[in-house]
């Protein structure tokens, strides 16, 4: 993303408001643009009447009370978490006061917050009522939906199926705005990669990420990012092939082009590039410099 201003955007008129997307799902977007949020975090409402909310969001108090006051009349079952990162999970704790649901969803994971991302640090809050593992089912009247192990962006990433939709909830793993991070030492190169194949061979219809618009052709785009990661693999090892190098001189070419307050954030990809390359003994450090083996 480029350094637009953000409260031009169309989404700024549905900051604090609980906006349909189809007849099960509802989103509400948090107040917290950012070069890495895009216009915000999306919080999702599955069902009608008994719900479960999906990623609730920072632990904004206007962000809450608009969710808390978007849902009176309507029970909260259950509150779902996709990972635990400062932009998706420390509403929970706030939103199970209010409503009494069950905190479910990924494995509780913090870590120390070593990259640049402002919202990449880890939720020391998170304390859910029940771990998910992939294939596990939660549901409420007329909806159910299914955990998908989605490791990459973080270790304990989960996306969330509603089979009667056909719809796939992902996080961060696929957003409609940007590629995802993968920050060392939790982000994972080849996990990722992996996590993409994994959706490639379902059927879903769309896709509703944490950020930015819906995906309406969800394989042909999780193909397109394949490509783009693979694509940026054969950049770094075209960089090696003239000598070594260090990681800010390789993004200051590969991402020549790409506001330059996100390369910080597009080293740690480079870095996960990296070290999946070494790993395959394709690449090797030598202090702050990587080359070819």
């Amino acid at each position: 993303m480029t350094g637009m201003d953000l409260s031009a955007h169309p989404d700024a008129a549905a900051w604090g408001r609980l906006v349909p997307r189809s007849p099960l799902v509802r989103r509400l977007l948090a107040h917290n643009p950012s070069p890495f949020t895009y216009t915000g975090t999306g919080t999702f409402v599955v069902g009608t009447g008994t719900v479960a909310v999906i990623d609730p969001g920072p632990a904004d108090p206007d962000h809450i009370g608009a969710l808390i006051d978007s849902l009176a009349g309507e029970t909260v079952s259950h509150i779902v978490i996709t990972h635990t990162h400062m932009d998706h999970s420390p509403a929970a704790p706030a939103l199970q006061a209010a409503t009494g649901a069950r905190i479910v969803g990924c494995a509780p994971l913090v870590l120390s917050d070593d990259g640049p991302r402002a919202d990449a640090g880890f939720d020391p809050s998170y304390a859910p009522d029940a771990i998910m593992a992939d294939g596990d089912n939660i549901s409420g009247p007329g909806w159910t939906l299914t955990a998908l192990a989605t490791p990459g962006h973080t270790s304990n990433h989960l996306c969330f199926a509603l089979a009667e939709e056909k719809a796939l909830f992902t996080g961060d793993h696929v957003m409609g705005w940007s590629t995802t991070v993968v920050a060392p030492p939790d982000g994972d190169m080849a996990a990722y990669m992996a996590s993409l194949r994994k959706l490639i061979n379902r059927d879903d219809a769309i896709y509703h990420p944490t950020h930015g618009e819906p995906v309406t052709d969800p394989q042909r785009f999780v193909r397109g990012l394949i490509t783009h990661r693979k694509q940026r693999e054969t950049q770094i090892l075209k960089l090696l092939a003239d000598g070594p190098q260090t990681i800010p001189a390789m993004v200051a070419v590969m991402y020549a082009m790409v506001d330059k307050r996100l390369h910080p954030a597009a080293g740690r990809s480079v870095l996960a590039h990296l070290i999946d390359l070494r790993n395959r003994a394709v690449v090797a450090a030598n202090t702050d410099r990587w080359e070819l083996t």
